[in-house]
């Protein structure tokens, strides 16, 4: 399958309430925060947006301050949330970031870990040439699995690309337990996006061909490898594209803002090795800032001097 240029994309998946050190400093030792939305999928939505494609994000949030300050940065980047469903029974998820350091997630048991079949069964596919999903549905509590694989065979019963992003997360589930379902989540989608290192992890493929020959039938895969660069496997093709040279302030949300550029770029009709360049731009302007999204970026972080040098 391949995207359709003049439709959109439709990010599903949790966004919670992020608190982050408004300058990167540790956790422990700030004073000034800023209270944002993340998510990796609507993070993805953002991305799509900000360069100009249509872009709307699915979830369920909490009847709760948090959730209605979560649902309004969303929008206010350019989403569509229309569809977003506020549940008075279960709370908004929470995280913190600690730059360079990881975050600590408080989510048990939150509404988007509550979505479920009938969720799906409800979801529609007008104007959407793109839904855009990642593991970690898979590794919530409760019903959101048995969701995930509904929302995936109704899609591709609609003839709706399915974009993938393994975005594996230790916390939430070991790679032992994560490595198949995974696996079988990224041989249903079209489009799959992988990091090496997560690749190796998960599934002993050491190298963006291992990755690939453990994805074959895959329309579109995409295998990040940090400092060195993306590799874009479309059927017999291979695209490599270098990383960009950036300051970086914080990594994570750089997966998020490759796979919004790269897809912004499908959307608009792109070359494969402009998609990836488009990725690596998005990814740069995100690692630039403490949040998930680069809204106070004025300009590119590229370097002259860099202090590392990386993709996603």
């Amino acid at each position: 399958m391949s995207a359709t240029v003049g439709r959109g994309l439709l990010a599903i998946g949790e966004t919670m309430g992020m608190v982050a050190p408004v300058a990167a400093e540790r956790l422990e030792r700030a004073d000034v925060f800023r209270v944002d939305a993340g998510g990796a999928e609507s993070n993805v939505a953002a991305h799509v947006a900000a360069l100009g494609q249509p872009a709307a994000w699915y979830s369920h949030v909490g009847d709760d301050a948090l959730g209605r300050r979560v649902v309004a940065r969303v929008r206010s980047r350019g989403v569509d949330v229309s569809r977003v469903v506020v549940d008075s029974r279960h709370p908004t998820g929470l995280y913190l970031k600690d730059p360079g350091h990881g975050v600590a997630y408080y989510r048990a048991g939150s509404a988007a870990a509550h979505l479920d079949i009938a969720d799906a069964e409800r979801l529609t596919w007008d104007g959407i040439a793109v839904v855009h999903l990642s593991g970690i549905t898979a590794a919530l509590d409760a019903t959101a699995p048995a969701f995930l694989d509904r929302v995936i065979d109704r899609a591709r019963d609609a003839r709706v690309t399915v974009s993938f992003d393994v975005n594996h997360r230790a916390a939430l589930w070991p790679a032992d337990a994560a490595a198949a379902p995974l696996l079988d989540l990224a041989r249903r989608a079209d489009i799959v996006f992988v990091g090496r290192d997560e690749a190796e992890t998960l599934w002993d493929a050491a190298t963006a061909d291992a990755a690939r020959r453990l994805l074959p039938e895959t329309a579109q895969l995409v295998v990040k490898d940090g400092a060195v660069g993306a590799t874009l496997y479309t059927g017999e093709e291979r695209v490599f594209e270098s990383a960009l040279v950036v300051d970086v302030v914080e990594p994570v949300g750089a997966g998020d803002a490759f796979a919004g550029g790269y897809l912004a770029a499908l959307l608009a009709g792109a070359a494969p090795a402009e998609r990836l360049r488009a990725g690596h731009d998005r990814a740069a302007l995100t690692m630039a800032t403490t949040g998930d999204f680069p809204d106070d970026a004025a300009e590119s972080p590229v370097a002259d001097i860099p202090s590392e040098r990386t993709s996603a």
